[in-house]
């Protein structure tokens, strides 16, 4: 098992590229089933989870080709189908949270997919609900095999409908869609998830020759087309890994530049950091974070104590949560983080706890934190990763604190986030990848 070994104090200071978002790249890679012609990508992250669900698809047939870096050919004219069938497959779907994203291209293009539980991290239940109901609407059935735990979903031809979403889930969306743009006439898909990820797969699907209207509404209609064809596709710059860099920046940064951030599909991020006090400069398609000896909360215009909660796009993203809180332990005042979404998220707190930080833990979905106003620094500790945005919250945490930190299982933070000790460390921070399981 692999760990980072941090030592703190050290200021950062320099330029940063965000990497290409992880969650679209989940999404667009997978698209590329629907067709037999080629679909190049560019601006794909070098992270397990991006990597893993390639391999997936090497694994089903897709001829996968490498132009260079994070730029790769995908061409699905031969699939294996069988294999969907085998007991390597099923395992494979069950530790990997992005294979979910397989169903919707596999139902739509051939009218049969297999679905196992995806793995993934420990952040609470992710319920696949929204998925099934969206396919059945469409007219598949599920079949449960028991044997191997796992649904077999089939429609001889999915048919346009209404529906109705749940929930603004944006697997989910991003599954139905997938399976709707070869289906039989009109589907209209309300409550639809409407973050920039599912903009992206929108605008790729109609460059392959697909009908979507709305996009960036929770409304979306979508006109069955008989085939789709190739296209060429750049993903987003990641932007909870901005978050994140604004994050580091704010709490050990000495003037800290974000380079191409695509700022018009930040939505909110930005203005949740202003809010516990984060100075952030606004500079073409760079955000710049200057040095802050100290931030100040914000309190609302009524002088009730400042909450953050996540809430579908164009709210603030949970995955950001984890970062937001870090950042308040060593603000000026006081915040609540309210973490809707998953019950299991805010349980990294202990650790933080650990190290010193002022948090109560409310409940599994609330806590509130009292700013130190780095008049009492975090302790070094060692920790585990539960998930990846937590990984990364507690790598933050590490960087401020004196003394030297352990972070095991950082298998977690390569999840979803590029070669981030190197990274980190030109721009002075001070952090080493080792193997051994010794302690600090």
């Amino acid at each position: 098992m692999e760990s980072f070994i941090i030592e703190g104090g050290h200021q950062l200071c320099g330029e940063i590229t965000p990497q290409g978002a992880k969650n679209e790249a989940l999404e667009v890679i997978s698209a590329t089933m629907l067709t037999t012609e080629k679909v190049r990508i560019s601006n794909i992250p070098d992270i397990l989870d991006v990597n893993n669900l390639i391999q997936l698809l090497r694994d089903i047939g897709v001829k996968v080709e490498c132009n260079g870096r994070g730029d790769y050919t995908f061409q699905a004219d031969d699939l294996n189908l069988d294999y969907l069938d085998s007991l390597e497959f099923v395992k494979k779907c069950s530790s990997l949270r992005g294979s979910v994203l397989m169903i919707g291209p596999l139902l739509g293009r051939f009218g049969r997919a297999i679905i196992a539980k995806p793995g993934g991290d420990k952040i609470g239940r992710r319920r696949l609900d929204t998925h099934f109901l969206g396919f059945r609407n469409l007219g598949a059935k599920f079949i449960k095999d028991e044997q191997r735990d796992v649904y077999l979903i089939e429609a001889k031809r999915l048919k346009g409908t209404y529906m109705l979403l749940d929930e603004a889930s944006v697997t989910g969306t991003a599954n139905i869609i997938m399976a709707a743009v070869m289906a039989t006439g009109v589907t209209t898909i309300y409550n639809a998830a409407s973050e920039p990820y599912i903009q992206q797969l929108c605008h790729l699907l109609n460059a392959m020759g697909a009908s979507i209207s709305g996009i960036g509404s929770n409304l979306l209609t979508i006109v069955g087309v008989d085939s789709l064809h190739g296209a060429t596709h750049r993903l987003l710059p990641d932007m909870i890994e901005v978050g994140s860099f604004i994050g580091m920046a704010a709490m050990v940064g000495n003037g800290v530049r974000i380079k191409d951030v695509s700022l018009r599909n930040l939505g909110i991020i930005p203005d949740a950091f202003r809010r516990i006090g984060v100075k952030i400069k606004e500079e073409g398609d760079d955000l710049y974070i200057p040095h802050q000896p100290h931030y100040q909360v914000e309190s609302f215009i009524d002088g009730t104590i400042m909450t953050l909660s996540d809430a579908p796009w164009p709210g603030l993203t949970p995955d950001l949560l984890s970062v937001l809180l870090v950042v308040g332990t060593q603000a000026r005042g006081t915040v609540l983080i309210h973490q809707k979404m998953f019950e299991s998220r805010l349980f990294f707190v202990d650790k933080l706890i650990d190290m010193g930080a002022q948090i109560i833990l409310c409940d599994p979905h609330r806590a509130v934190v009292v700013g130190q106003d780095h008049r009492i620094k975090l302790r070094a500790g060692k920790m585990t990763s539960p998930d990846i945005r937590a990984g990364i919250a507690l790598l933050i945490a590490a960087m401020s604190a004196d003394g030297t930190s352990r972070i095991d299982n950082i298998a977690q933070i390569d999840r979803g986030y590029e070669d981030i000790e190197q990274r980190l460390n030109n721009l002075g921070a001070k952090i080493k990848r080792v193997d051994d399981c010794s302690i600090v």
